[in-house]
């Protein structure tokens, strides 16, 4: 891993999806690319086509976003790191996916404010977008990281062959961290099958795989989310693994009700695989 980015709009939970780029980078030697992007209207592309734009309301503008970056190049947690700033004029996930191609970016770090589970850490939001169509990991934090360390990682799938790719991919990200693989269904009364089909299924699914330490695991509970955020809690995981479709993005993972209850106010980081 070489290049970390981090798209930030210079809120906490920008500064949190920093931390979280520092915390690796300080142990795998990474660079760090900060990327602001200036969200414009559809019909607007290049901000300096457009009249007083490119005169001093720009530069002033430029210039409030540099003071904003150098106020984040001195947070004590980027010491003795390589960052990189770069502000773009573009619509921001398009322009997100479309600088990480031209960086060839290892992994995407983005921060979320969602408070009611995974799917509202996605849904409807830019991090959806950009985890929908992004080639390389997406690393979602909300409350950051523990300092521990990258140890512990739950991959919750259905597990059928066309998940394969994306679980190579992910064995080879947490290769670098000497990660732990802990693979998850969870049984639903919506979504259930038998202890020993699913078994089969797992020990089926991880043959011909190069594996680390890790387990097996079938968990029931009343719904898909509900049953990774408790199996992740019980493990006391550092991450949460998953897979997306750059068509329906994560949606086909939560089909089933989840209850408006649901709060969640210590989620761990979820990083994405794309199928």
């Amino acid at each position: 891993m070489k290049r970390i980015l981090v798209p930030v709009d210079f809120s906490v939970q920008a500064e949190r999806a920093l931390e979280a780029a520092a915390q690796i980078a300080s142990k795998v030697a990474t660079e760090i690319y900060l990327l602001h992007m200036v969200d414009l209207p559809a019909n607007q592309t290049d901000m300096e086509d457009h009249g007083d734009a490119s005169g001093p309301a720009k530069m002033l503008f430029l210039r409030k976003v540099h003071e904003k970056f150098e106020e984040m190049m001195n947070l004590k947690f980027l010491d003795g790191l390589t960052v990189h700033e770069e502000i773009r004029f573009h619509k921001t996930f398009s322009g997100i996916i479309d600088y990480s191609k031209e960086l060839n970016i290892d992994l995407i770090i983005m921060g979320s404010q969602g408070a009611t589970g995974i799917k509202e850490m996605f849904i409807g939001s830019n991090t959806e977008k950009v985890v929908r169509h992004s080639d390389v990991p997406v690393l979602v934090v909300k409350k950051g990281m523990k300092k521990t360390g990258l140890t512990k990682y739950v991959f919750a799938s259905n597990f059928s062959d066309e998940v394969k790719p994306a679980f190579g991919r992910f064995l080879k990200f947490i290769s670098i961290f000497n990660g732990e693989a802990h693979l998850l269904f969870v049984n639903t009364i919506h979504n259930f099958e038998s202890t020993k089909k699913t078994s089969k299924r797992l020990r089926e699914f991880i043959t011909g795989f190069d594996m680390p330490k890790h387990s097996l695991n079938i968990f029931n509970d009343t719904s898909i989310e509900q049953g990774i955020l408790n199996f992740s809690k019980d493990l006391d995981a550092d991450v949460i693994a998953l897979n997306t479709h750059q068509r329906s993005g994560l949606s086909s993972m939560f089909n089933e009700s989840i209850s408006e209850d649901l709060v969640n106010h210590a989620l761990k980081p979820v990083i994405t695989f794309k199928l």
